[in-house]
């Protein structure tokens, strides 16, 4: 077979298979469609992967900015936020004021001696305090600066002879008082704590 003759069979092969294939109606209408169809296809996947952005972008802030910033509770509608706890106010001669008995002393290895009195230090409002060592009376003066400074004087006293609570040691040393509604410190100019006393009353 020459290839001429092979050349006219193959196209009449192509003619054939050609003629048995239906006539495609509205063609032209059909490749529109489809490709508007794809174009709506790719505007929606564009639109969703836009918002899924949006959304990790939103997140992400929302993180960020919850590092800076301290979480408030929640507040009950018609209550007010809770104030900071304010600090202690410094002692004055009316918070010191009443009797007070020693529970440490330092250098003072017990309190818990038999003594003739009750070892009690009373301060008043007015600046005087006074009070025993658990043998001798005492009394004197004293001064409360604004930020807790603290001096005293002692006054005349007896001197009998026991197992005395040092009260005038501390108030002689002392130079600063912290205080509470139940408790008295007294301190020295380097800041150790000379005694602590209890409210007695």
């Amino acid at each position: 077979m020459s290839n001429t003759d092979l050349e006219d069979d193959l196209r009449g092969t192509f003619d054939r298979a050609a003629a048995s294939v239906p006539p495609a109606t509205d063609l032209t209408g059909r490749v529109t469609t489809g490709a508007r169809r794809a174009q709506r296809r790719t505007w929606i996947i564009s639109g969703a992967a836009a918002v899924a952005v949006a959304a990790v972008a939103v997140v992400s802030f929302g993180l960020a900015g919850s590092n800076n910033k301290p979480i408030q509770p929640p507040v009950a509608v018609g209550q007010t936020p809770a104030a900071t706890t304010a600090a202690p106010e410094p002692p004055t001669a009316q918070s010191v004021s009443g009797t007070w008995r020693p529970v440490q002393i330092a250098e003072l290895k017990s309190l818990k001696a038999t003594r003739p009195d009750d070892p009690v230090l009373v301060f008043r409002p007015d600046g005087t305090w006074g009070g025993s060592d658990g043998c001798n009376a005492l009394q004197g003066t004293y001064s409360i600066g604004q930020r807790g400074e603290f001096t005293a004087t002692v006054g005349p006293q007896r001197l009998i002879g026991c197992d005395n609570v040092p009260h005038t040691a501390v108030l002689h040393a002392a130079k600063r008082i912290a205080a509470d509604a139940d408790s008295l410190q007294f301190f020295g100019a380097d800041g150790r704590e000379l005694a602590r006393y209890a409210r007695a009353g």
